[in-house]
């Protein structure tokens, strides 16, 4: 009977100390996720004036003034507010004429959702072709699915990340600034590599500095508008390739 007592009051003190580190365990992570990147009043500033602009569930989606059966479907860098992405995608949406649908990630972290494109494509029947991209992690992730999935999307747009998974660099275009020496380290393929002089990591997108990346040499709007016209010459190339 001691012995049954004895075990029981060791298995109590074990399911205690069990639930004590799950507790703090998820302390930590609420924590750490909680801790993100805002984003600036320039991004909250086109969400505010809306301009063909709309959203579905965890999507902002931004449709050009024209229908258009191409859609760039974006996955923001981790712990970074999906909406710091929108002066990007509006610049996209209005000079290339194409869709984009921007998710908004759990926790801000697109690794707890990498294959969210498989359940956003099927809601937009009219979008006959899909370009998957990303920023750093969500980059990463987006390169993931990509790879996955090569049948559901036309090509892959890596902005600050590269290649992620087994994905066809000539259906890859890759973007980033000059002072993002860890991306550029990280390249072992060559082709459709846009490397912008004096841009650093974080001005893809509208959230401030971010820790550990330089300043940038040039504004964050210059930065963007030479990544959207990568973009667009990448575009016209893949649609060239097809007819």
């Amino acid at each position: 009977m001691q012995k049954t007592s004895n075990a029981l009051a060791r298995l109590k003190r074990a399911a205690v100390i069990l639930l004590v580190v799950v507790a703090l365990c998820a302390g930590g992570f609420l924590w750490y996720v909680s801790d993100y990147y805002r984003a600036e009043d320039a991004a909250l500033e086109v969400a505010v004036q809306g301009v063909n602009l709309s959203t579905q569930g965890n999507l902002t989606i931004l449709r050009p003034g024209q229908p258009s059966d191409t859609a760039l479907l974006f996955y923001p860098g981790a712990k970074v507010e999906a909406e710091a992405y929108l002066p990007l995608l509006d610049q996209i949406r209005q000079q290339l004429g194409v869709t984009c649908i921007l998710v908004d990630m759990p926790f801000h972290m697109a690794i707890f959702d990498a294959g969210a494109a498989e359940d956003v494509i099927p809601q937009f029947p009219e979008i006959q072709h899909w370009y998957i991209a990303g920023h750093s992690m969500g980059g990463a992730m987006a390169s993931k699915y990509a790879a996955e999935h090569p049948d559901q999307v036309e090509g892959l747009i890596l902005l600050g990340a590269y290649i992620y998974g087994d994905y066809p660099e000539e259906n890859t275009l890759t973007v980033y600034g000059s002072l993002n020496q860890s991306v550029e380290d990280h390249l072992d393929y060559t082709r459709n590599i846009v490397e912008i002089e004096g841009g650093n990591h974080a001005q893809f997108g509208n959230y401030g500095p971010q820790k550990g990346d330089p300043p940038a040499a040039i504004s964050a709007q210059e930065q963007q508008a030479q990544t959207v016209d990568a973009i667009e010459a990448f575009l016209d190339q893949q649609a060239g390739d097809t007819e």
